[in-house]
């Protein structure tokens, strides 16, 4: 959700007028570069983090997320040879990576479906083949929130997109109920950025957030039962001004999103952090009482994304990755012994962003 833009606000400086990317892997070998990676480990101070393994190497890769089983990840990734970012299919161990997506527009937030047969995610290759336009970044730093994309599903040995929802504005940011029963987006075609949940099949849409401000980035528990999200509470009427302005331009300024959490059915909406910070990517732990999510809470100018980890009322903030730049989309497997992520660590170029693997240690 939002890598490019993620990845620009971790790698801003002040004496630069642009920012250098790096070149990456082609669509003829994604591991081209893998000899020359160092074996990758753990920040002494990574207390939770063993067995650190690199499984992507060059370019920029992220939102890696399991399948029910453990055994398999999706993810997106700028690849040469590709207009933007794709999605791909590769093993837990790295191996087998596959490309899912068609390979024109703009691709973001695949998901499995619970059986393991089907791969959600967002694209905008029926509207635009080529690469979303650039951000004006002279309104500050915003994200874009693509009117362009769809969701569609794919099977996961490979086929013709299926289109499950299309409305007029931003569809994305699917995930799915391990039970299979609904499945959750973000959308903006009702005038503002809410949640919603659905039927696998894009039936019996419900709106589960109803106040003005960006709802976004719901992640849904291992037992169904909760959904954690982002929230960019809006705080005075020059605020709400702002934003409705930005969205009329399909913009969005992430600079301050604290995690909720509320349940299933959109009921008992709770804030559990209070960060004045940009956070994001919450995912539960499986026990389901700690949220583990990315934040550039602590630093002074808000570059240095982590992980970070809170009890879901709010109490036991810790710090769980502590190398420089960006690190971010957390996702623990369902019986939480492993950890997936994105970071900035071990990297060869400026600019490039891996996925990462850790056993999880409490």
């Amino acid at each position: 959700m939002f890598l490019s833009s993620l990845l620009a606000l971790a790698l801003l400086h002040p004496d630069l007028d642009h920012i250098e990317l790096a070149s990456g892997p082609t669509r003829e070998n994604l591991d081209a570069n893998k000899h020359l990676y160092a074996k990758p480990a753990a920040h002494p101070e990574e207390k939770h983090l063993r067995n650190v393994r690199q499984l992507t190497f060059g370019g920029q890769n992220a939102e890696a997320y399991w399948d029910k089983s453990g055994k398999n990840l999706v993810f997106q990734a700028r690849i040469n040879g590709f207009p933007d970012e794709q999605v791909f299919h590769m093993r837990a161990d790295g191996s087998n990576k596959r490309l899912i997506s068609t390979g024109l527009g703009r691709c973001t937030c695949a998901y499995f479906s619970p059986d393991g047969k089907w791969i959600y995610f967002s694209s905008t290759h029926e509207k635009n083949e080529g690469a979303q336009k650039a951000i004006d970044m002279s309104k500050g730093y915003v994200w874009m929130v693509n009117p362009e994309f769809a969701l569609y599903r794919v099977p996961v040995g490979g086929g013709k997109p299926e289109k499950i929802l299309e409305r007029n504005g931003y569809i994305a940011e699917n995930t799915i109920s391990p039970d299979g029963k609904y499945m959750t987006f973000t959308g903006s075609f009702e005038g503002d950025l809410e949640i919603y949940r659905s039927n696998l099949d894009g039936t019996d849409i419900r709106k589960l957030t109803d106040v003005p401000g960006y709802d976004g980035g719901p992640f849904v528990s291992w037992d169904g039962k909760k959904i954690v999200y982002r929230r960019d509470t809006i705080e005075s009427p020059e605020e709400e001004k702002e934003y409705n302005n930005l969205l009329k331009e399909h913009l969005v300024r992430p600079g301050k999103l604290e995690i909720w959490i509320m349940d299933a059915d959109g009921s008992n909406k709770k804030q559990v952090t209070q960060l004045n910070a940009a956070s994001f990517a919450p995912f539960l732990h499986p026990d389901g009482k700690r949220i583990i999510f990315s934040s550039n809470y602590g630093d002074p100018r808000g570059r240095e994304f982590d992980l970070w980890m809170v009890n879901v009322d709010g109490t036991g903030l810790k710090r769980i990755t502590h190398t420089p730049e960006f690190d971010g989309f957390p996702m623990f497997t369902r019986d939480g012994k492993k950890l997936v992520w994105g970071s900035n660590r071990n990297g060869r170029e400026r600019g490039e962003t891996n996925i990462f693997v850790a056993d999880w240690k409490d």
